[in-house]
């Protein structure tokens, strides 16, 4: 590649590492030779980038989760700034992570090209921000067709290159293998429940779903339970929470997409993990919950009429919705059971949920993405300031 490159990519979730780690990978085989920097998780650390800072500690759940850990994210952009001026890269890439990364490429726009991957949903709330990326952003490489669309019709520059979950996304083991690992039975009804991975989400979610669970195993007998653990959040929260519900329920860590396989029906927390259900074609509720103040904060934002991306894509309700006062354990064990125990209505979603996952594109995104950051670091153009 001629004279050594240098990336630095910032996320600040699981999720963000994830896609950070993969689309690092991709930059290192299509440029031997690249220096990657930045922000990132273990996932990311494994590539062999140099982390200026990791992602723990950094996620969080509403507007006084924020405000608790501002001087943490004014400490790290301050970090940033500094390292991005004096290592001078080739491009910083943002990966999802809106809420900080934006505010970091408003400081440092000026001084390197900032590439956004994994787009921050101006497209459902808060569109002001649009102008904020009109200004600070280079390039946006956008995993839904419909984002293309929506960034060119505000001028930005904008390249569509699909989702990498579709990379990412399957089991390790076949089902009847995994359960014997975890000494589950292979006739029972399991039912899998991914409660987010964030401390807030767990805190909030995972007591709606247990007390869901144990109102499902009162009607079906023959049910078992398993919660998808974020390798992020201590065991000790789950514990807290599973503790004198009298519910039998297997933890399992680092094991998402064969927790999923393995359900006849799921619980998740809105989110990435959406996607990862429907991937598998795993029938599903989407449960999310979060302090009151937090909801009546941020409900009158968002302008769709669902919050899951699987309905979001569908533009109908694929999945059913049990947002905030609607997120009952009642609610949500009927819904449950009456589905389980109509095969139609089991067939029909997993059905919808193919259709889904065939608008997110073609397998290769990290790929696709990698091949996009090359060409602008390497164009002459690729120093020059964003459209206004």
């Amino acid at each position: 590649m001629g004279q050594e490159k240098h990336v630095i990519i910032i996320c600040g979730e699981a999720s963000g590492d994830l896609n950070a780690s993969d689309l690092a990978k991709e930059l290192m085989a299509q440029a031997p030779g690249i220096k990657i920097s930045g922000v990132g998780g273990p996932l990311l650390r494994q590539t062999g980038a140099k982390l200026y800072a990791d992602i723990k500690g950094l996620a969080v759940m509403g507007f006084f989760d924020v405000l608790m850990k501002l001087p943490q994210f004014l400490a790290l952009k301050k970090l940033l700034v500094r390292k991005i001026r004096e290592d001078k890269p080739d491009a910083v890439v943002l990966v999802d992570f809106s809420g900080f990364n934006l505010r970091l490429a408003k400081a440092i726009h000026k001084d390197v090209p900032v590439i956004y991957y994994i787009s921050p949903q101006v497209w459902a709330s808060r569109e002001a921000r649009v102008r904020t990326i009109q200004t600070c952003i280079s390039k946006m490489i956008v995993i839904f067709k419909f984002e293309e669309a929506f960034y060119k019709k505000h001028g930005i520059n904008a390249d569509f290159v699909g989702h990498p979950l579709l990379d990412i996304v399957r089991p390790s083991v076949k089902k009847r293998e995994f359960l014997h690992q975890f000494h589950l039975s292979g006739s029972k009804t399991t039912i899998t429940l991914l409660p987010g991975s964030r401390k807030g989400e767990i805190k909030k979610i995972l007591p709606v779903m247990i007390k869901t669970a144990a109102l499902i195993r009162k009607q079906i007998e023959n049910s078992q339970f398993i919660i998808a653990k974020s390798p992020y959040v201590e065991s000790n929260i789950y514990e807290r929470i599973i503790t004198g519900s009298g519910l039998k329920v297997t933890v399992i860590e680092g094991k998402t997409y064969d927790c999923l396989n393995s359900a006849d029906f799921a619980l998740v927390c809105s989110g990435t993990a959406t996607l990862e259900a429907a991937i598998l074609q795993k029938p599903f509720a989407v449960v999310y919950k979060t302090t009151l103040l937090n909801y009546f904060l941020y409900r009158p934002q968002i302008k769709l009429p669902h919050i899951s991306l699987v309905n979001i894509l569908a533009q109908k309700e694929v999945v059913p919705e049990y947002i905030q006062f609607r997120a009952t354990p009642r609610k949500l064990s009927k819904m449950v059971i009456d589905t389980l125990h109509n095969p139609a209505a089991l067939e029909r979603m997993k059905k919808e949920l193919e259709a889904v996952t065939a608008l997110l594109g073609e397998k290769g995104a990290s790929n696709r993405a990698a091949r996009v950051i090359i060409s602008l670091i390497r164009s002459p153009q690729g120093k020059t300031s964003p459209t206004a």
